[in-house]
């Protein structure tokens, strides 16, 4: 098989993926960015009645009815509650319902700017975006601890040092207490005792429920997950919105069941680089489920539920217990990872998307931040940018066996162009004559004009996931970089229209870097350039046609990839130069000349 055309199908292979980012996502994320300036809807819950798979009735979504949007601080401050902080989160817990909607993450911001808004997670009912967690018991009688719930705390602010204790009863003399707990990360710990001091016997469980209103803004880019998510009975759940939606029984207005029984796991709410998550006692039986429900002034409705399987029977004096935790934050590996181990949340690091290719994912993002860790424990900034550049190295070194083999066998075929050249001149249009003299040269010469491909192969997943780190990873955003790049996640933000920012004028909107194809940064170019002077150093085709396709490459490669996360091209660049300096050494060693020519005499005779 000739090299050339396996490479080119990969190339097609690469095109189309590329393409789909730039045709696709592009446009996508344009509008994105424009819907995230608009305000949503007036939102409001239609009270669900879905059956569980318990004794007792459903977790109903309480009706979100809302008079009047209003900003969410203004919410905020209408109603009671209690302070939380730590070192990530800041917020606070509404003592009017036991909720937690009210999160923003300290060491997260909006963009760049330093001066730019914190990233607000979790958001109160009246606000444009309801986001929460609730948490209850549930019975025939209905539910106790959440909605309807007149708390009184204890103290006015949940600190890591100092948990809180809710206090709360009702008219049917059930006395309620809540104790909540903070680390210095994301994870919020509900402890929750109920003791019965009426007259008749109660049949209740355990809940928990994360609630959001309005379907956020997503990438819709198909190799990232955002949506319902959850590991149960120790299986990875990803669920879109859509699919969801798609669930939803509109000829009774009601979900469709959608239970899943499991001991422990988790479940909750993803976007790209944030998690809301319900965690369970790991050693409990419980239901799980996710649902989607159309509101009465159109909007959107997910939930996300844990009800505990048991089922307490609580005679008067008796009492329940019951402890849930929520995670709301970040996904840093890391911290996921310490979750996963310290608490026993299982594959809580699946919350990152890691992909088909996770098991070359997974090790590159660890090794990555390791290299990174290592790099600014001596001082060196853009860690990360510069781990890019080490661990691509790595790799070279890594495959330096194949590739070495790989790059003696392009330098002999470069060698053996004329003579190629030759046979075609000789048999013309007689192709089958013309393959089995070919075969026969490469017999003679020992060269196998397939053993350049298998490198190539081997290092598209390579690449695939190092694009998937970087594209998924929270620890590669807002990662600066030496010169103009200060994030390594997003696209080279110079434009050449500008040349690079040397020349400010105000440029058409049709120029301008997000809105234009054809508005290439720095490092694209210097990609292309690399990608060029590569192939140069490679055997041409011998098809005319196909030698012209392969010299559109680079260019094509240049304008696909100025839309892609400028770490990606970073590396890209990089590898094209370490490979176009060992093949180069190579050549020179074999005696081909660089432009062409034939292998010299020493060369062959090794």
């Amino acid at each position: 098989m000739d090299q050339k055309n396996l490479f080119m199908a990969i190339a097609v292979s690469l095109v189309i993926l590329l393409g789909w980012q730039f045709f696709v996502e592009g446009p996508r994320r344009e509008a994105q960015l424009m819907e995230e300036k608009k305000k949503s809807e007036l939102a409001e819950l239609q009270r669900g009645k879905n059956k569980s798979n318990t004794s007792l009735p459903a977790i109903s979504s309480e009706n979100l009815l809302i008079n009047a949007e209003k900003p969410r601080n203004e919410i905020v401050k209408e109603t009671r509650r209690i302070k939380l902080k730590s070192e990530s989160l800041i917020g606070s817990i509404n003592l009017e319902n036991g909720r937690i909607d009210d999160i923003t993450m300290l060491n997260y911001r909006e963009n760049i700017d330093p001066t730019s808004d914190n990233v607000v997670l979790l958001s109160p009912k009246g606000s444009p975006n309801p986001y929460f967690a609730e948490f209850g018991w549930a019975s025939r009688e209905g539910t106790f601890g959440a909605s309807g719930a007149k708390w009184k705390s204890s103290k006015d602010t949940l600190t890591p040092e100092s948990p809180i204790v809710l206090t709360s009863e009702t008219k049917e003399g059930l006395k309620l207490k809540r104790t909540y707990s903070i680390d210095n990360k994301f994870m919020i710990t509900v402890a929750d005792r109920i003791e019965n001091n009426g007259s008749n016997a109660i049949s209740l469980s355990a809940f928990a429920r994360l609630s959001r209103v309005n379907t956020p803004d997503t990438l819709g880019f198909f190799i990232l997950h955002e949506g319902p998510i959850g590991v149960i009975d120790d299986t990875l759940k990803e669920i879109d919105y859509d699919d969801l939606e798609d669930d939803f029984d509109e000829n009774n207005g009601r979900p469709k069941p959608t239970t899943f029984p499991t001991t422990g796991g988790w479940l909750g709410i993803t976007d790209k680089y944030w998690l809301a998550a319900l965690i369970p006692n790991q050693s409990k039986a419980v239901n799980t489920s996710f649902s989607y429900q159309k509101t009465a002034k159109g909007a959107d409705s997910y939930q996300t539920d844990i009800i505990e399987q048991q089922v307490h029977v609580l005679n008067p004096g008796d009492y329940a217990e019951a402890t849930n935790r929520l995670f709301a934050g970040a996904k840093v590996f890391e911290t996921l990872s310490k979750y996963r181990d310290e608490q026993n949340v299982p594959r809580f690091e699946m919350a990152i998307d890691f992909g088909w290719f996770f098991f070359i994912t997974k090790p590159l993002l660890q090794v990555l931040i390791i290299i990174a860790e290592q790099l600014a424990n001596i001082g060196i900034n853009a860690n990360f940018g510069v781990a890019i550049l080490l661990v691509t190295v790595i790799i070279k070194i890594l495959f330096f066996p194949l590739a070495n083999k790989s790059y003696k066998s392009m330098s002999k075929m470069k060698g053996l162009q004329p003579k190629m050249t030759e046979l075609r001149e000789k048999f013309g249009d007689d192709k089958r004559k013309m393959q089995q003299e070919l075969m026969a040269m490469y017999k003679r010469e020992k060269v196998n004009p397939v053993s350049g491909c298998l490198p190539m192969v081997l290092q598209i997943p390579v690449f695939f996931a190092l694009y998937k780190v970087l594209f998924t990873s929270i620890e590669m955003r807002q990662s600066p970089f030496y010169g103009w790049v200060h994030d390594l996640s997003e696209r080279d933000p110079t434009n050449i229209f500008d040349l690079f920012g040397l020349v400010p004028w105000d440029m058409p909107s049709f120029l301008a870097v997000g809105t234009s194809f054809i508005a290439l940064g720095a490092w694209p170019l210097f990609m292309g350039i690399s990608m060029y002077l590569q192939q140069k150093l490679n055997p041409a085709p011998a098809d005319p046609l196909q030698a012209r396709m392969f010299m559109l490459m680079p260019i094509m490669f240049t304008f696909f990839l100025a839309n892609f996360p400028v770490g990606l091209v970073i590396y890209w660049t990089w590898n094209n130069l370490l490979s176009v300096s060992q093949q180069y050494i190579i050549m020179r060693r074999m005696g081909v000349a660089i432009g062409g020519g034939t292998v010299s005499d020493s060369a062959k005779s090794k």
